[in-house]
């Protein structure tokens, strides 16, 4: 009985050793999953640059108090450094580990900026009227992000604005919750993380065709509109996509 005791022990305790020599799930796995995706994005058109990550919950960035904590670009140069190059974007993916990345809109595509509870609503009409959306993506817990072609430069500059505009209390309640990032304007890309363990991920990857962004527009509107209706207490200026750095 004593042997089988200590045999009885002597496995027990391989096993426990065993259990904590596990390996662990490989790094170099996450990094190759993030690059694919940042490589797909590209290949899709979208330009793309590095941007600040989160460090507990604070941000990577030197700002104290920055109001966007991993959520803006590395770079005040972004517009003009973001690109579709493969072999750049593979140096910033392994000089920059835990870099996150934005995406420049505006020269491919745009992307219109929802309440989650409205995008939620909006992308369940649209998909059961048949309709082509284009990769959808989540941000945090309260943004969903509807990517389109871009408008690209009307002929008549009148009936083009910048996206800051979009965010003014006057537009707010023709549009409420709705932010149209065109021109001059970016979005935080998967994979990306927030503070607070909160990340932004595909929900439609960017494989799918970009549709032109008015066939989503009206559908999207109402079901802000729906959205703001129900949350009496909306904070207009809450919903607004932070540009400033």
């Amino acid at each position: 009985m004593g042997a089988d005791s200590g045999r009885s022990r002597g496995t027990e305790s391989r096993i426990s050793q065993w259990l904590r020599r596990r390996p662990k799930p490989q790094p170099e796995a996450d990094d190759a999953a993030r690059l694919a995706l940042l490589l797909a994005v590209a290949e899709a058109g979208m330009p793309i640059s590095p941007a600040a990550h989160p460090v507990g919950y604070r941000c990577s960035c030197e700002r104290i108090g920055c109001p966007t904590p991993a959520r803006h670009p590395v770079s005040f140069a972004w517009q003009t450094q973001s690109t579709t190059d493969r072999a750049q974007i593979e140096r910033w993916a392994t000089n920059q580990p835990q870099a996150n990345f934005i995406t420049a809109t505006g020269m491919i595509h745009d992307v219109l900026d929802v309440p989650l509870p409205a995008g939620r609503a909006a992308l369940e009409r649209l998909t059961a009227a048949g309709i082509d959306v284009g990769p959808v993506a989540q941000s945090g817990e309260d943004r969903m992000l509807f990517f389109t072609a871009t408008r690209g430069t009307p002929e008549d500059e009148d009936e083009w604005w910048p996206c800051e505009l979009d965010c003014h209390p006057e537009t707010m309640d023709e549009h409420p919750g709705l932010r149209w990032h065109c021109r001059g304007s970016y979005v935080l890309l998967p994979p990306a993380r927030l503070p607070g363990e909160l990340d932004v991920h595909w929900i439609r990857g960017p494989e799918h065709p970009l549709p032109d962004p008015l066939t989503l527009l009206e559908t999207l509107t109402d079901a802000c509109a729906r959205y703001a209706a129900a949350e009496s207490g909306l904070d207009h200026d809450a919903v607004a996509w932070p540009l400033g750095r």
